[in-house]
């Protein structure tokens, strides 16, 4: 009796792949730290990503984080210190820390799930067809990937074939966009209009947006150079098992003449 693999080393769904792969759990501490949620999507678990993203965003509107940063880094204390609600600060830190330490304990399980998957010789599929959509394994360019998620956030994600991801993205770029005047700033920054740029911006908002633009960046980098070790994987277990012989020895000295 042939024994499955107890663990899956990749799925492929209409909306994307998810796969294990080996992470630096530093890396994803820091971007749950950079924003709380981040690190979660990194690793593909969504509905808590979304969870803690959406806490960040509520606390920090309703607290007046970002505007206090603002007035704190041009020298204006006392300004950062009227504007700061304390009725919401409490709520901060304890989540807070747990983004961070969540993501950084789950970071390490899910490294030794990888190693036991990769030594069970887990299972690929390389194909999913669907009503609505097809998803597949096959080569994609990092750099590429990169330069989409410059142009927007999300797009990136879409050429990587991560729905979900880039859905959020886009979303999310757009409708804090709006609310913190972000074309409108650019706009009279081109007319050299500093003083009415500034009035503008609604700095609230605006603060969200370089780490949104950078995690986008990042995550389309990573799944695209991961999706392509996935795919070299699958093909090297694939002519193993079907075009390599049973009796094959590897050489294990420099062959002589």
């Amino acid at each position: 009796m042939i024994q499955k693999p107890r663990r899956l080393l990749a799925y492929l769904s209409l909306l994307g792949t998810t796969q294990l792969h080996l992470r630096n759990p530093l890396i994803i501490a820091w971007w749950s730290a950079a924003f709380p949620g981040f690190g979660h999507l990194l690793l593909s678990k969504y509905l808590r990503g979304f969870i803690l993203i959406g806490w960040e965003m509520l606390i920090n509107s309703q607290m007046h984080l970002n505007e206090a940063m603002v007035y704190t880094f041009i020298g204006q204390f006392e300004r950062a210190n009227e504007i700061i609600n304390l009725q919401w600060m409490s709520f901060y830190a304890p989540v807070y820390l747990f983004s961070i330490y969540d993501s950084y304990r789950t970071s390490v399980d899910m490294n030794h799930q990888y190693i036991l998957a990769k030594r069970e010789k887990a299972p690929i599929d390389v194909l999913t067809l669907g009503s609505m959509e097809v998803n597949y394994l096959d080569k994609r360019s990092p750099w590429l990937a990169i330069a989409w998620s410059l142009l927007m956030p999300g797009i990136g994600q879409l050429y990587t074939h991560r729905i979900i991801n880039a859905f959020f993205l886009m979303a999310t770029w757009i409708v804090l966009s709006y609310l913190a005047h972000l074309l409108e700033g650019i706009q009279f920054l081109f007319f050299c209009d500093w003083s009415q740029a500034a009035s503008v911006l609604e700095m609230r908002w605006l603060l969200f947006l370089p780490s949104i633009y950078g995690f986008a960046v990042y995550d389309a980098n990573v799944s695209t150079v991961e999706y392509n070790k996935l795919f070299d994987h699958e093909q090297i277990s694939m002519l193993q098992k079907g075009y390599q012989p049973s009796r094959f020895k590897f050489p294990t000295s420099p062959l002589r003449k």
